[in-house]
């Protein structure tokens, strides 16, 4: 536990922090999570639009500190080439 007045605070805050991250996190895996379905039903137009909001979700949380900014590229990278793969699918 903290002594100081201003190592309690700094616990708060913490804390707070943490359960914003946990519920920013928790978004970010819930909209990838639809976008992978999405290609697994076969609903390309959905996944693209879903895929485009992920990317702007990931780039914000990557800015903010939730997530680091090569893991928001390398989600956004995989959700792009899943589309490319599935377009290529239903092409051929």
């Amino acid at each position: 536990m903290p002594n100081t007045k201003s190592a309690k605070k700094r616990w708060r805050k913490s804390l707070e922090q943490r359960d914003r991250n946990r519920a920013e996190k928790s978004k970010l895996r819930s909209i990838i999570r639809k976008a992978r379905e999405a290609v697994r039903d076969g609903k390309i137009e959905d996944a693209q639009t879903i895929v485009r909001e992920s990317g702007r979700m990931l780039d914000i949380a990557a800015a903010k500190g939730v997530i680091h900014t090569n893991k928001s590229s390398r989600l956004k990278s995989r959700l792009s080439h899943m589309i490319v793969a599935a377009k290529a699918k239903v092409a051929s």
